[in-house]
């Protein structure tokens, strides 16, 4: 089963991801890819006390995420991803990983840089190729903050 859903969210897990998205997915495992937060103790700790109840968590590198992954430590679980940049989503569709949605919510810099998809989230303009190469090879990626927003496809709101 594996990987059924992405978030991208520069605040990567908190109330938000924890109380709509993580729960509404469906997912048995919210995994927080991100290498600052994961090697960094102190707010790796803070950061699991926020996990959904009943969740299995992780908060784990890049390299770890796509190295467990390509071991099979996932393949029985349904795994919500949350990390603050696209290029990770890539990585691991590249190493062999399906990821059917990617839903964009908020980014840092929002509204200083890139093109603006939302009142919360920016598409910079190196990011547009490894947005058009998500959706070329199966992604859907939507703009939604919270699962009560309604989704919109990226595409209808930039031109990739």
């Amino acid at each position: 089963m594996s990987i059924i859903l992405g978030r991208i969210d520069y605040r990567l897990l908190h109330g938000i991801v924890a109380t709509m998205w993580a729960p509404q997915s469906g997912a048995q495992r919210v995994m927080v890819i991100d290498d600052k937060t994961a090697n960094d103790p102190i707010i790796k700790e803070s950061m699991r006390l926020g996990k959904p109840a009943g969740m299995a968590c992780s908060i784990i590198t890049e390299e770890t995420a796509i190295n467990n992954f390509k071991a099979g430590k996932y393949d029985s679980h349904k795994v919500f991803i949350v990390c603050e940049k696209p290029e990770i989503f890539l990585h691991l569709q590249e190493a062999g990983q399906e990821i059917p949605r990617i839903v964009v919510g908020i980014t840092r810099n929002n509204k200083t840089e890139g093109t603006p998809v939302s009142s919360r989230a920016s598409i910079l303009d190196s990011q547009k190729e490894t947005y058009k190469k998500l959706i070329e090879n199966g992604t859907k990626v939507d703009v939604q903050f919270t699962t009560t927003d309604k989704a919109e496809p990226l595409t209808s709101k930039i031109s990739l």
